[in-house]
């Protein structure tokens, strides 16, 4: 029997696994001191300000934390003079604060899991946490050249908590967060993606792969198809999150060798107050049967393996369980 690692590299590659990759079974999810020394505000607590400025509430029915964005709030408040309103936090950390996660790091067995670094929010999402979203996806028509500053200026924060990153615990694998789109359009047109977001991600991207990591995830739970090819050579391996609304079947058709699908299940459809097994196993089966085990992993979109409401992830992980036991007879 494969290892949980061994299985997913064998559906990356189209080769041969001998059961369904449970969504996120093979991935070590691994916390920065970034990630836990900054300011997370508690499910239902009350909001709390970050390193960058950006004031966060996680609201208790949310899968996870949103800037809050009022008049009062919203970080820069004017594009053109933004780098008087903004305060690029450092990504190094001493020595003594890595000590947590590289002990965790050592206790991972890499033969069985990816090491895989948790990073979050990713640059354009930070874009428009500094901005608020409306002033973000306008200003990339009205103040191109602000833009292109700032996405430097995050892409450079990224690059150095890259440097530590590789340093400390030489990752495998990277989970990386950055939302793209709605359920139905990317937030921004694949022209405009390429002028701007994708050169940050080439050099981000590009940084992790020469540093010994061979497995790049991208969480965007979202329509996206018409970004693939940027997602490609910006150097994704899988692309987590990947909903129902897109062509996934065409996607693993034309791009199987080169982009892997993590996702299909959506939570909007599964990670519901009245949710019920029935409903659970008839989507997961649905998916497994018709996307198969190669270039396909079954996972809800949602980015982590947890869901709203208790039961959910285990429930659609036990259902995989029974799709390989009848796919894999």
């Amino acid at each position: 029997m494969l290892t949980k690692r061994q299985n997913m590299v064998e559906a990356m590659r189209g080769g041969k696994p001998d059961r369904f990759v449970k969504g996120y079974e093979a991935l070590s999810l691994v916390y920065t001191p970034h990630t836990m020394t900054d300011a997370f505000p508690m499910k239902g607590g009350p909001a709390v300000k970050n390193r960058w400025g950006v004031t966060l509430s996680f609201p208790a029915n949310a899968p996870g934390p949103f800037p809050v964005h009022d008049k009062a709030h919203i970080v820069i408040q004017d594009i053109e003079h933004w780098k008087d309103y903004v305060t690029r936090p450092s990504a190094i950390f001493p020595e003594e604060l890595w000590a947590t996660t590289v002990a965790q790091v050592a206790a991972i067995d890499r033969n069985e899991y990816f090491v895989a670094p948790f990073v979050a929010p990713g640059v354009f999402e930070m874009s428009h946490y500094l901005l608020e979203i409306t002033n973000c996806l306008t200003a990339f028509y009205t103040n191109p050249d602000e833009m292109h500053e700032i996405i430097d200026m995050i892409t450079d924060w990224e690059l150095e908590n890259a440097e530590q990153i590789c340093k400390y615990i030489k990752p495998d694998a990277l989970f990386h967060h950055d939302d793209w789109g709605s359920q139905t359009s990317s937030f921004v047109s694949p022209a405009m993606f390429e002028e701007f977001l994708l050169p940050a991600y080439k050099k981000i991207y590009g940084y992790y792969k020469t540093h010994g990591v061979e497995c790049i995830v991208h969480h965007t739970d979202s329509y996206g198809e018409n970004l693939v090819p940027y997602m490609i050579e910006m150097g994704m391996d899988v692309w987590q999150g990947c909903m129902s609304t897109n062509n996934i079947g065409e996607i693993i058709k034309k791009y199987g060798k080169q982009l892997t699908i993590m996702g299909g299940i959506d939570n909007g459809k599964v990670d519901r107050e009245n949710w019920s097994r029935d409903t659970i196993h008839d989507i997961v089966f649905n998916v497994c049967r018709e996307y198969g085990p190669k270039y396909f992993i079954p996972c809800t979109t949602m980015g982590d393996p947890a869901s709203i409401y208790p039961g959910v992830y285990a429930a659609v992980m036990e259902e995989i369980d029974k799709a390989s036991a009848e796919i894999f007879k």
